[in-house]
């Protein structure tokens, strides 16, 4: 298991690793943050730990306006001394929320409902390609129906390039440069759509083949993507999904 710390205060943040240790040597710790600014930048360019450890009042901000630009937040376990942001919390996927000062066992108990509830932990998704075409024989969304003013248009699946994560909402981008907001999140779009046609590539994007014109070598071992519409970010493959992506470009 690896995790983060997000603590603007040395000494709590040291007071947490020494928790941590106590409970498992063996987990690894990736970061430990001090700030939102620094928060928001780490997480952009690395793939989610499996559990975040944050304190709520930071120096330029709270953890929420970390939060807040994750598309889909990984679990997170709050550590703090205010007690007015338990329901808050709670809006996000949070696994307890922790008081300061910490003891030992109440820290154990709060990581120890975090493994049971992620019993099944994946740190990377594996797919069974020489399954997928019994995969693709079952039934995938078609179409998604848009509401245009007061009109509803539907859009066939075929005619759409990607989805995007932009301030808190998904959008849907066609082939043809339209874009529309919809009321899924990029979780239940890979459910629902073939995953022969559609990829995750990281926690903002998922394309469709069709959409792919060109694919660059990017450092840190990733992939930048040219999709067709241009997108007005790079499109970039996370690292944990490279090897994924390339088996699925080359299907």
């Amino acid at each position: 298991m690896d995790v983060v710390i997000i603590e603007d205060e040395r000494l709590t943040a040291e007071r947490l690793k020494q928790l941590i240790h106590r409970y498992d040597a063996d987990i690894e710790i990736l970061d430990i943050l001090p700030s939102v600014s620094k928060s928001v930048e780490w997480f952009s360019e690395n793939s989610y730990p499996d559990l975040i450890f944050m304190d709520i009042q930071l120096n330029d901000g709270t953890g929420f306006d970390i939060l807040k630009t994750l598309p889909e937040p990984p679990p997170v376990i709050f550590t703090t001394a205010y007690n007015e942001y338990a329901l808050r919390a709670f809006k996000y996927n949070s696994i307890d929320y922790l008081l300061k000062p910490i003891e030992q066992n109440e820290f154990n108990c709060a990581v120890d409902k975090f493994l049971k509830f992620n019993s099944k932990e994946v740190k990377q998704e594996i797919f069974d390609y020489d399954r997928i075409a019994e995969i693709a024989r079952d039934e995938y969304k078609k179409r998604f129906l848009i509401k245009i003013g007061d009109e509803y248009k539907a859009i066939e699946v075929h005619d759409i390039a990607y989805f995007c994560y932009d301030e808190g909402m998904i959008y849907l981008h066609t082939l043809k440069g339209k874009q529309w907001p919809i009321d899924y999140s990029l979780d239940q779009l890979e459910r629902i759509l073939n995953p022969m046609d559609f990829f995750r590539v990281n926690r903002k994007f998922l394309v469709a083949v069709k959409s792919v014109e060109q694919i660059h070598s990017y450092f840190n071992s990733r992939l930048l993507l040219k999709l067709s519409p241009q997108t007005p970010e790079d499109v970039i493959v996370s690292r944990d999904r490279v090897q994924n992506f390339k088996k699925w470009m080359d299907c």
